[in-house]
């Protein structure tokens, strides 16, 4: 079956001469107001048709992607809090993904490349830990992601052609919901290295490869897009336990000013980069979402959540004030976890415990943070 891919436009070029961008708060309500170029009718699914999802990303919703692909046998306590067992998502319990299928009433998107013991039915997951936009044809870029899914779509269709049971048919992958949150890893390698006003210089190439992904899925009928900003980087107690001369960056809630501000520009940029396909595919629903004040949130009124540790790692190593150490992990048998997730935001120094996830989809699915407002669970509602 030839795949009809769609012409990518060329670069963003939105994210140039940010270097003066206004105090973080001011960023975030900006961001907010923006006004949309078309105005979305809704997602086009018929009602009362199965819900399918399919996403693509990175560790924040790989729900056991990266441990079949290399062969992790990852140990406890990953998954104690709700699966009881290690499931390969880098979290004590439920990802943000998995409250947002539950709100659908479908099953946890299973990983693409879990061989045994999947369920195709209601979609899959492409997203894999680590993935980035760049460089686009290594494993597991985004890029990457989407030529699997062709392959799992193209598969799927021939199998009904021959008389075969396939997970989803051609209605169902037209009406599906697709999903994108990535772009965290390549703005975190890039402040690894640069000042920042050469990060922001290189998001284009970052925003082209998620415009690409999002015209190429159009291109060959997808029509229902949910796209994920970034998060508060600088209040990952992975970057805070970075040494630093003095705590001259560090905002009025101990996060690293300069990460934050970088996220800040990516999502607005993001944000400004759907607007635009919005207003070009006026067939399609291109809801943005900005996580970013909702897991900034988490840690400027930690108390409102019920949260005692907001920049302590749960599970980690080395104590106060972060408990994060690079090279012992959660993995590690040295590494200290403790009694309660749910009084922490962080589960192992980059990602969220299964608390704060809830919370995160929570957020989502208010629609309060998204443009357009559009309900995440109006999405082929059963």
């Amino acid at each position: 079956m030839a795949m009809d891919r769609g012409h990518p436009l060329s670069p963003m070029s939105a994210a140039r001469g940010w270097s003066a961008l206004p105090p973080l708060w001011l960023a975030l309500v900006l961001a907010a107001v923006v006004p949309l170029t078309a105005a979305a009718a809704g997602f086009s699914c018929r009602p009362g048709y199965r819900p399918v999802v399919f996403n693509f990303g990175d560790s924040n919703s790989d729900t056991g992607g990266m441990a079949a692909a290399m062969g992790w046998h990852i140990r406890p306590p990953e998954g104690r809090a709700f699966f009881h067992h290690p499931t390969g998502r880098f979290c004590d319990g439920r990802l943000t993904i998995d409250f947002l299928c539950e709100s659908l009433n479908i099953s946890y998107l299973s990983p693409y490349l879990k061989a045994l013991g999947s369920n195709y039915s209601n979609g899959a997951n492409f997203a894999i830990s680590g993935s980035m936009t760049l460089p686009r044809d290594v494993a597991f870029a985004l890029h990457i992601q989407v030529q699997q899914f062709f392959y799992f779509r193209d598969r799927s269709l021939e199998l009904i052609d021959q008389g075969l049971p396939g997970p989803i048919d051609a209605e169902g992958f037209r009406n599906a919901l697709y999903m994108i949150d990535i772009g965290q890893n390549d703005v975190n390698a890039l402040l690894s290295y640069l000042p920042y006003d050469q990060v922001v210089a290189k998001f284009p190439p970052i925003l082209a490869e998620i415009q690409d992904a999002i015209q190429t899925l159009y291109g060959n009928g997808s029509r229902n897009f949910w796209i994920h900003g970034t998060g508060a980087l600088g209040c990952l107690p992975q970057k805070l336990s970075i040494p630093r001369k003095n705590d001259s960056d560090l905002d009025p809630n101990g996060c690293l000013k300069t990460y934050n501000r970088a996220a800040v520009a990516f999502n607005a940029a993001l944000g400004s980069l759907c607007d635009q396909l919005s207003a070009q595919m006026t067939d399609a629903t291109i809801v943005y979402t900005d996580v970013f004040p909702i897991k900034y949130d988490l840690v400027a009124n930690h108390t409102k959540y019920g949260f005692d540790q907001p920049l302590m790692t749960c599970c980690g190593y080395g104590g106060q004030p972060y408990n994060y150490n690079i090279s012992i992990s959660c993995q590690s048998k040295s590494a200290t976890v403790c009694d309660d997730g749910s009084k922490y935001v962080s589960w192992d120094g980059v990602h969220l415990t299964e608390a704060a996830n809830a919370i995160v989809a929570a957020g989502i699915l208010s629609s309060e943070y998204s443009r357009p407002k559009i309900k995440f669970d109006q999405f082929c509602k059963v």
